[in-house]
């Protein structure tokens, strides 16, 4: 009988040390903070520090980084003047009738390398304004002036593009749906609503350049269609004949130089 009450009693501190130990074991794995700087060692930690006030945040700030990282090509691209050159080679293609040549990477590569040749300039005014001195650890510079003063020349640069094509209509539509009244200036239009409004002013211009370019395609193609009717080959598709004369007359008449000269000077004058 003694031997059992000895026998429980022994259980039952062995047991109140267990628990004592997980209590602490848990405290201490609460108490450890997360470093973002080790991430091998935030991911070995598990799903239940993961899931923890400290690790929830620090899983949100990964998951914001990555998504700004993955979208910062297209946030790249829709503050230049990418959009307006590749829409116009785009219907190039199809007012020639060509739908495989040139290829699509090649129109690509042209597009971005006229990108850089008109950005350049805006880009370098940012880095030697913003960037520059934000790394440089002899000029204190938050994160906020770094901001305001990088995004100046871009939002000049699309606030121009705007003015120069007078769609201001494209402003006011997102001014719309914002409480407060419009700016008087351009520069005073905030990003948000800056950014769609350049969007849509851009396909405009683009959409109106595109059927400068269709235009006198479209008519050598009704001319070789009535001509084809004439003559009584209604077998015989319009846009076969028309593809040499397309070509010839492109080649002509010097087409590449003089859409890309089209699209440079569409820009305005470029800051040096």
């Amino acid at each position: 009988m003694q031997r059992s009450w000895i026998t429980l009693v022994l259980f039952g501190c062995l047991a109140a040390s267990i628990s004592t130990a997980d209590v602490c074991a848990q405290e201490v794995i609460t108490q450890t903070p997360i470093r973002l700087d080790d991430p091998i060692d935030f991911v070995r930690q598990g799903p239940e520090h993961w899931t923890s006030p400290e690790g929830l945040s620090s899983s949100l700030q990964i998951m914001l980084l990555l998504t700004v990282l993955s979208l910062a090509p297209a946030i790249l691209l829709m503050t230049t003047c990418y959009v307006r050159i590749i829409v116009v080679f785009g219907l190039l293609k199809q007012a020639m009738g060509l739908q495989q040549l040139p290829p699509s990477q090649v129109m690509t590569s042209i597009a971005m390398f006229m990108t850089l040749f008109v950005m350049g300039p805006i880009w370098h005014q940012v880095y030697k304004d913003a960037i520059q001195p934000y790394t440089d650890p002899s000029i204190e510079m938050s994160l906020e002036e770094a901001w305001d003063i990088g995004k100046a020349p871009i939002c000049e640069f699309m606030s121009r593009q705007i003015a120069a094509a007078g769609n201001y209509d494209d402003v006011h539509l997102f001014f719309r749906y914002v409480d407060g009244p419009p700016p008087a200036e351009m520069a005073d239009v905030p990003i948000r609503v800056l950014l769609p409004a350049y969007m849509l002013s851009e396909l405009k211009v683009a959409f109106l350049m595109g059927f400068k370019i269709y235009l006198p395609f479209l008519i050598l193609d009704i001319v070789v269609a009535s001509v084809t009717i004439s003559m009584g080959m209604l077998m015989l598709p319009p846009g076969v004949i028309s593809l040499p004369f397309k070509l010839l007359l492109f080649v002509l008449v010097d087409g590449w130089r003089l859409v890309v000269q089209m699209l440079l000077e569409s820009f305005g004058t470029l800051p040096g």
